[in-house]
């Protein structure tokens, strides 16, 4: 587990979008155009919502931006799971507890820009 992962125990996926993946990205920009796209995930659950990560911008807003190149569903506490390294986001996917709609290859690269 990454030192950052042991960090994210206990934040809500707003927390994880708003005070960790933002800032990240802010950080290293570069990083983010590298992957030149827009992700929309759809976190269902308590402490659910809609969260836009634009990495042509780079940026995270709340709600859609009606422009996702990939689209990721999954429940709030599976996304904890997975950023938080303690479930693996394509045995979530295999499972069905994690769905992608739009560009597959995509989603395969998110591990790089979510997890640092």
């Amino acid at each position: 587990m990454s030192a950052d992962a042991s960090t994210l125990t206990g934040l809500t996926p707003k927390q994880i979008f708003e005070e960790k993946i933002g800032p990240r990205l802010l950080a290293d920009p570069a990083k983010a155009k590298s992957v030149n796209a827009i992700y929309q995930f759809d976190i269902t659950g308590d402490e659910g919502g809609t969260w836009t990560v634009d990495l042509t911008a780079p940026a995270v807003t709340s709600g859609s931006s009606g422009k996702a190149n990939c689209t990721i569903t999954v429940s709030a506490k599976d996304f904890v799971d997975i950023i938080g390294e303690k479930l693996n986001a394509q045995m979530a996917f295999l499972q069905g507890r994690l769905k992608v709609a739009g560009d597959m290859s995509l989603a395969l690269k998110l591990g790089t820009i979510l997890k640092g």
